[in-house]
């Protein structure tokens, strides 16, 4: 099956699909939207999702669009008049486990089949789908922590660590305060602290999410939303660009800060993100779980996409898997 790579995005001209396209395209495209982070949404005319990427999407950029809600595992016709790419082609959505709703697209022609991760997962969280791999001719992945020093310790354990600061913070009379993305790592982290005894009081975008994670099902414990006259006492949930130093004047002053992010594994994290802690908390594929993947759909050919993409697939290619990075140089080396 051919494709193209274009303005950061993948177009499949056969059936006229666009593959997570960050900018609009047009009236006259159709375009798979894996998920509703900032970066993988925008206003397009027409859409093809998940329930709960449809309700986040919505609550996050408001508009008129044409949603085509489809649910996992759902194999769709997309030559089916109601479709605009019409076209002989199914469309199979499959769980990413990146965030609710994240999901990974199947596309199955005549000419072959075609996985398209989005971002994701394998280790099962709190506050996703479990991701569910399956066999493609051609896999076109996402490899932002592909490098073999990205190891991440199962959630559960950085769970349990991400409390105990919180309980230390609090015990030295801080208020702690967590940097973590509005959608996916705070309810990811939510139902931990809520079950260690810990009020939990988070910014008005994560409580717009986490209002939207319930609708679904998601168990998160209590909540409260933000307000800095009752903090103290309470673990605050903040996105990693709030405003710290006016954080800190507004709690007297005591705060301990701790970011949630993969990046954690760099030694020198902390200090980019100004907190005093940062846990590895992560809600991307580390590196055994990338190669995992590629085992387990065992394609023909991969195509790597974001992070580390020409480096991961130089290491298909000496595991003996054709492999190119898009949207890089492939430095090749001939074994003599």
């Amino acid at each position: 099956m051919e494709f193209q790579y274009h303005r950061g995005a993948i177009h499949i001209p056969s059936i006229g699909l666009w593959l997570d396209a960050h900018k609009p395209i047009g009236p006259k495209e159709a375009v798979f939207v894996s998920h509703a982070h900032s970066d993988h949404i925008a206003g397009h005319a027409e859409v093809f999702l998940t329930p709960a990427t449809r309700d986040l999407m919505r609550a996050r950029l408001p508009g008129q669009r044409i949603e085509h809600v489809i649910e996992f595992g759902r194999r769709v016709d997309l030559s089916d008049a109601a479709f605009a790419v019409r076209r002989e082609a199914h469309l199979t959505l499959l769980p990413a486990g990146h965030v609710l709703g994240s999901a990974m697209s199947l596309v199955e022609t005549a000419a072959g089949s075609l996985l398209y991760t989005g971002d994701f997962k394998l280790q099962v969280g709190r506050s996703a789908e479990a991701c569910e791999p399956r066999q493609a001719d051609t896999l076109i992945m996402e490899t932002t922590f592909a490098r073999p020093k990205y190891v991440f310790p199962p959630l559960a354990e950085v769970a349990a660590k991400v409390v105990a600061f919180c309980q230390e913070a609090l015990a030295g009379g801080n208020v702690p305060v967590l940097l973590a993305y509005s959608l996916g790592k705070s309810q990811e982290i939510m139902p931990s602290l809520a079950e260690a005894g810990l009020k939990v009081m988070v910014s008005p975008p994560t409580a717009k999410m986490s209002r939207i994670y319930a609708r679904f099902g998601q168990q998160l414990g209590a909540w409260e939303e933000w307000d800095v006259d009752q903090a103290q006492g309470r673990v605050v949930i903040a996105p990693p660009g709030a405003k710290l130093n006016a954080l800190k004047t507004a709690l007297g002053g005591r705060i301990r800060t701790a970011v949630l992010t993969g990046w954690a594994i760099d030694s020198g994290c902390r200090f980019r993100y100004q907190a005093d802690a940062a846990f590895p908390l992560s809600d991307h594929a580390d590196f055994p779980d990338l190669l995992e993947f590629v085992k387990r759909v065992a394609p023909k050919r991969v195509f790597t996409l974001h992070g580390y993409a020409s480096e991961f697939a130089t290491t298909l290619r000496q595991q003996g898997i054709e492999a190119w990075a898009l949207g890089e140089e492939n430095q090749l080396t001939l074994q003599l």
